[in-house]
């Protein structure tokens, strides 16, 4: 009898230790889209500025171009004395502001949207 008491309570000694023993599993971090972004080549964070400031610098650019010379066309008519010419000279002014007034709005807009979340993942 003393026996199977001894063996019982070392098999009931043993169940309470590996109770609590904490159970060894394998696990893996799959990681969260910002860890997984954080882990991305470094070179978008090169092209992505530079295209977003080439687009920008574009945005200005290209209106000059085209509104420049019609405004050089509308002063040298009011030289030359063409009245339809100088009555052109104030829509070229106009237009010119406006134009800009967009570009520098959608310049930030494009500003502000890429770069803060650029220098969100910085550490």
């Amino acid at each position: 009898m003393e026996e199977k008491t001894a063996s019982s309570s070392v098999s009931e000694e043993k169940q309470k230790n590996t109770a609590l023993e904490p159970i060894h599993e394998h696990r893996q971090a799959y990681g969260t889209a910002k860890t997984e972004n954080l882990r991305t080549l470094g070179l978008w964070r090169i092209f992505l500025p530079t295209v977003v400031g080439l687009s920008a610098l574009s945005l200005f650019v290209v209106p000059l171009l085209i509104l420049i010379p019609l405004l050089t066309n509308s002063i040298t008519a009011i030289a030359g004395g063409d009245p339809i010419g100088a009555q052109l000279l104030w829509v070229w002014i106009t237009m010119i502001v406006l134009e800009m007034a967009l570009c520098v709005v959608i310049a930030r807009w494009a500003f502000k949207v890429f770069f803060s979340q650029a220098t969100s993942y910085q550490h």
